[in-house]
């Protein structure tokens, strides 16, 4: 029998996502919930014999196998914990938590429940970070020892929670940076975290550390063991491009890159460097957003439990809080 999932918010990306899952053929659509009446329809249009409820509380009653969360961030952590305690497995956007706080919560309440947890952290999922992946971790460049991280956006989101810290828990870097961050742990993923330094601007104006207003621009430089990373984001950058998005890996026997194609939020391009030569090594020209939670998807319907591997998401966490201290660690 096929897991049974929720779908707790069906805008354009909670669509998107139970696209991707009912495309592995893993799990059935029970249950879509959001407040918006089109969200809802265009969610039925993909899963007709899903019951639309109103609340969280409706859907957890119907005793699902797991629900996917996307809605707005200052509600993933409580959300998240509740279905859990609940007994069902989650699939969150991004980020998990406003704070490491509150995703150490999250996942403290994904291992007591025995349940899988997983966040929509999708450029893991890119043909072009598999192919670094394994020349990374053969030793294929050497002993990695820098790591640079980009990305920019020509435009900012354009719901206004983001903008309240409250809500959104930070700006550029909660919302971007977390990708990078998390790739960069995922490869340099032995020792510990330290030296944080960051730079925070809005509007041009730097912000002392802690401020209300949220950043959109940022650089950040740190160390994960020996290993230096170095960190710039931003919303609304004259960038020329819709976006710029790279993540570079440096090793004492050469190196390896991501890169987007033409301002593309979704094509890449991914590099080896010898020296001054050049090999490309992957072109993705394909729909990759959907990788994580297909993979969710099938992972649960595999019958599997927690996932040590949520840790990381604490420690992604737990750099995203430096950075807003001002790059204290």
């Amino acid at each position: 029998m096929k897991p049974r999932i929720g779908f707790l918010g069906t805008g354009w990306i909670g669509r998107h996502r139970m696209a991707a899952m009912l495309a592995t053929g893993a799990i059935e659509a029970a249950a879509i919930c959001d407040p918006s009446p089109q969200g809802l329809a265009d969610a039925a249009a993909l899963a007709p014999d899903a019951v639309a409820v109103e609340s969280l509380e409706a859907m957890l009653a119907l005793n699902l196998d797991g629900i996917v969360i996307a809605t707005p961030s200052a509600l993933h952590a409580a959300q998240s914990i509740q279905v859990l305690e609940a007994g069902a497995a989650v699939f969150c956007q991004k980020p998990l938590g406003r704070n490491a706080a509150e995703t150490a919560g999250v996942v403290a309440a994904a291992r007591a429940a025995d349940r899988l947890l997983a966040v929509d952290l999708s450029y893991r999922q890119t043909n072009g970070m598999q192919r670094i992946k394994d020349l990374v971790r053969s030793n294929a460049i050497g002993k990695l020892f820098a790591i640079d991280l980009v990305f920019h956006n020509a435009y900012g989101p354009d719901k206004p929670w983001f903008y309240d810290r409250a809500l959104s828990g930070g700006g550029c870097v909660i919302d971007l940076g977390v990708h990078l961050i998390d790739l960069a742990l995922w490869l340099a993923d032995e020792g510990a975290v330290s030296k944080v330094s960051a730079n925070l601007f809005a509007a041009g104006d730097r912000l002392a550390p802690g401020a209300d207003k949220v950043e959109d621009y940022a650089s950040a430089q740190f160390l994960i063991g020996d290993v230096d990373v170095r960190l710039a984001c931003s919303w609304r950058l004259h960038a020329g491009r819709a976006a710029v998005i790279a993540a570079s890996f440096y090793g004492s026997e050469g190196g390896a890159s991501l890169n987007n194609i033409d301002g593309s939020f979704y094509d890449f391009r991914a590099e080896r460097f010898t020296g001054t030569g050049t090999a490309e090594v992957a072109n993705d020209h394909e729909e990759w957003g959907g990788r994580a939670a297909a993979d969710w998807a099938m992972r649960l319907a595999a019958g599997e439990r927690f996932d040590p591997a949520a840790d990381d998401l604490v420690r992604v966490a737990e750099i995203v809080d430096s950075i807003y201290a001002g790059g204290q660690a």
